[in-house]
């Protein structure tokens, strides 16, 4: 059990990081997908990943690389966001990778709802001062999706193949 928690750690924590900073500055920097993808080969090269597996875990990576630039140049997402769905899919690989959209897109279809509903009141005044929730409820702003493509890849972390194949 610690092996696995020391295997996903890193991509746990650059999830949560990746959320973090999408929720508090609409962006998510470009060292956490980099890092997200050096993650994986090292991980891969630790369980002994064969390279049939390998490459359908690339594969999905650039599935999704595809599918989110896509998104991104028709103003769906950010370019941030892109990157870490791509990153994220190679983690799951094609195996997974259904599950994976369907969850996080529900994810992002709740926070949508939840944003917009808050957006239609006027913020507190104990968080009117605090900048980051003050452009996250902004009616204009966007939706700081890479909190629900963190959220829906922790959720279905544990039920995926290469990790009930690492954790057994």
């Amino acid at each position: 059990m610690l092996g696995s928690v020391l295997l996903f750690g890193p991509f746990v924590l650059l999830l949560l990081l990746a959320a973090g900073w999408d929720l508090a500055s609409f962006t998510i920097p470009n060292f956490i997908p980099a890092v997200l993808l050096i993650a994986f080969f090292v991980f891969a090269i630790s369980v002994r990943m064969p390279p049939g597996l390998a490459m359908s875990h690339a594969a999905a990576g650039g599935l999704g690389l595809l599918a989110g630039f896509a998104l991104f140049a028709l103003g769906y997402i950010g370019g941030g966001d892109a990157k870490l769905f791509a990153c994220i899919a190679v983690w799951f690989g094609l195996h997974d990778m259904a599950e994976y959209v369907l969850i996080a897109s529900l994810f992002g279809g709740g926070l949508t709802l939840i944003l917009l509903a808050m957006r239609r009141y006027p913020l507190p005044a104990f968080a009117a001062g605090r900048e980051w929730i003050a452009r996250l409820h902004a009616p204009g702003s966007g939706i700081p999706y890479g909190v629900a493509l963190s959220a829906g890849a922790l959720a279905v972390l544990q039920h995926t193949q290469i990790f009930q194949t690492v954790a057994g």
